[in-house]
């Protein structure tokens, strides 16, 4: 087994013949003969699918040259349904490492699961490819930091996954209440809930042979394998994920910050417990956290067990001002006066549903686009990693006031815990031995 760090010491000392070793063939594979780009999905079990159909989307700029997974299963069974979307077959491959590795692959998406996020990202530019990066970018804070660190030093482009930030309908929404048709906005509330049954207790279990589970655990501390993990479970545990407040809750309270005009908080309060169910799942079932400004607060709603609705939608935000409120979904806004009353709405035709895992929409194409854009045009991203991260710490944040269980008190400028050293301990994590990432 390659361990990292072998891995990126190879890829330094390949750097070098880059220049030499680009043939006019792999330089045609490159651009292709439209200047399409080579993109490599890397993580396919859920959200791939949607990068899949993005890709489709647009395949005029972009085209799908590598899958990527540790499951051997879902890798054959994601390059089958790529090569019908497409029409060509993706070359598929186990470890990420290796596609790193390819000249002619120009960026990489991921969809792993988080504790991948940032490691992966950091090495894809390391590896001078594009990143796309599925919220969370980072497991915690430390490794936001990293990756920024990174991003700036290696001068690629990095998406983060927050698809709203390109959805028409929201941009427009954001702009108006920027413009005063709320007067001064300055509370936020956002929430989503879901009906998530138990994942009961695992028991451990011989690894399926279809599976890399070295690889799979990667960055994070050895442990055995167990039979309520993988695929999908692994964001219930806290050494692999980081709770629904980041695996949902990231969305919303991003859209909250950017319709308040706001960056970090100077306070954070969370509370909650795992309510529903007695199982190995270690974070919360509902959980309510509270962003506190000088001149705004944030308030953000999780229930996975408990599907009871607000305003008749699994998620969504509303953004209370002076003269009234705006209610965003991934459906549209609507707009009302001081009293409660509508004045108006927008609505896009389709409608959004919290069980739905993969999030195939016109807003991941259009994110896809925006990035795809900003490679090869310079369009300024809609998301970028700089700007993403914000809502991730926050969050990261909410889930720490949560384990500690007191208020944080934070530096506004980078989010950074005040006065409180316990809980500064859970800025960064602990890694397996030689899969740390450096930016």
């Amino acid at each position: 087994m390659v361990t990292r760090r072998e891995f990126l010491d190879a890829l330094a000392v390949g750097a070098a013949g880059l220049a030499v070793g680009t043939t006019a063939k792999s330089y045609a594979q490159i651009m292709g003969s439209n200047d399409r780009l080579n993109f490599a999905v890397i993580g396919l079990n859920g959200r791939g699918y949607a990068h899949l159909s993005a890709l489709k989307a647009n395949r005029n700029a972009a085209r799908l040259s590598h899958v990527c997974d540790v499951d051997g299963n879902i890798l054959k069974k994601f390059a089958d349904a790529a090569q019908q979307e497409m029409g060509e077959a993706p070359a598929a491959e186990k470890d990420f490492r290796r596609v790193l590795e390819l000249k002619d692959v120009d960026a990489i998406t991921i969809a792993t699961p988080d504790h991948w996020h940032a490691p992966m990202a950091i090495a894809g530019l390391q590896a001078g490819k594009h990143v796309y990066v599925e919220k969370p970018c980072s497991h915690n804070p430390a490794e936001g930091e990293m990756l920024l660190q990174a991003q700036q030093k290696h001068g690629k482009l990095v998406q983060m996954g927050t698809q709203q930030r390109s959805s028409p309908h929201t941009i427009e929404i954001v702009g108006k209440i920027h413009a005063g048709i709320i007067g001064r906005p300055y509370f936020a509330k956002s929430w989503y809930v879901n009906t998530r049954k138990s994942i009961g207790v695992g028991k451990e279990a011989p690894v399926p042979p279809q599976l890399d589970w070295d690889l799979w655990q990667g960055p994070a501390p050895r442990r055995p394998y167990k039979d309520n993990v993988h695929p999908y479970n692994w964001h219930w545990f806290k050494i692999y994920g980081t709770g629904e407040t980041l695996n949902n809750g990231t969305h919303e309270v991003d859209v909250c910050r950017w319709a308040l005009g706001v960056d970090y908080p100077k306070r954070v309060t969370s509370s909650g417990g795992r309510y529903q169910f007695k199982d190995d799942w270690q974070f919360y079932d509902t959980l309510v956290t509270s962003f506190e400004y000088d001149d705004a607060v944030i308030s953000w709603e999780g229930k996975s067990c408990q599907g009871m609705k607000y305003y008749g939608r699994d998620r969504g935000s509303t953004i209370m001002g002076t003269t009234g409120t705006v209610l965003i979904d991934r459906d549209g806004y609507e707009i009302y006066d001081l009293k409660g009353n509508k004045t108006s709405e927008f609505k896009v035709g389709g409608k959004t549903e919290s069980s739905d895992l993969v999030g195939r929409d016109s807003m991941t194409d259009a994110h896809f686009a925006n990035f795809i854009a900003g490679i090869r045009k310079g369009e300024k991203l809609n998301a970028p990693v700089a700007v993403g991260n914000v809502a991730v710490t926050m969050l990261q944040l909410s889930n720490i006031a949560w384990e500690v269980n007191r208020e944080l008190h934070l530096d506004t400028k980078d989010g950074r815990i005040q006065g409180d050293a316990d809980a500064m301990k859970m800025w960064g994590r602990e890694y397996e031995k030689g899969w740390a990432p450096h930016a």
